[in-house]
């Protein structure tokens, strides 16, 4: 079963003072490049219908990191957006496909200021590892067979990350303090 190439044979660790590194789309030529100045929090694998995933792959791996650390250093005239309609603008390569970031411009969402990556886009090492897996039950949407679920919790389990069909218990707290936070709920 195909997780996710970066995660089959189990979950890298992430190093300790990790700066960040080069993201590179799949092009063999005139690839862009998108230079992180920071480690990732958040890493996760994500069933969603929108994330990019590699070819075969059941789901992504996507984390985020300060949008001020997100670089486009070559090649961005291959940039476009994916979907305008989405909350997340995706900027991927026209030519290969891959998402190289994905960015929230609404000054009002709970991430702004996030940029979602794809750190095996990276050859650097060290990146945050995944925590968890989220929208695990959106594979179905993708045509994944709903009997088949069972077997992909349990490897996503047996690879090290629980099964949410949301996002993480912290994330979800944190859309949640900003919701009440913006209403007036808590001050």
């Amino acid at each position: 079963m195909n997780i996710h190439p970066a995660m089959n044979n189990g979950i890298q660790a992430a190093s300790d003072n990790f700066a960040g590194g080069t993201l590179t789309c799949l092009c063999d030529s005139n690839p862009v490049k998108v230079s992180v100045g920071a480690q990732t929090a958040h890493n996760h694998a994500c069933g969603c219908t929108q994330c990019w995933k590699p070819e075969g792959a059941l789901f992504s791996q996507v984390a985020v990191v300060g949008r001020d650390n997100v670089n486009v250093t070559e090649n961005a005239n291959k940039l476009s957006i994916v979907d305008p309609s989405q909350t997340i603008q995706r900027y991927a390569c026209k030519d290969c496909g891959a998402h190289m970031y994905g960015r929230i411009e609404d000054t009002g969402h709970p991430f702004y200021g996030l940029d979602f990556i794809h750190t095996e886009l990276s050859d650097d090492s060290g990146w945050s590892q995944p925590e968890f897996a989220a929208f695990v039950s959106s594979v179905i949407e993708t045509g994944v067979n709903p009997d088949d679920m069972g077997a992909i919790r349990s490897r996503l389990t047996e690879i090290g990350l629980p099964t949410y069909d949301c996002l993480s218990p912290p994330l979800m707290d944190a859309i949640a303090t900003h919701t009440a936070k913006a209403s007036g709920a808590l001050a």
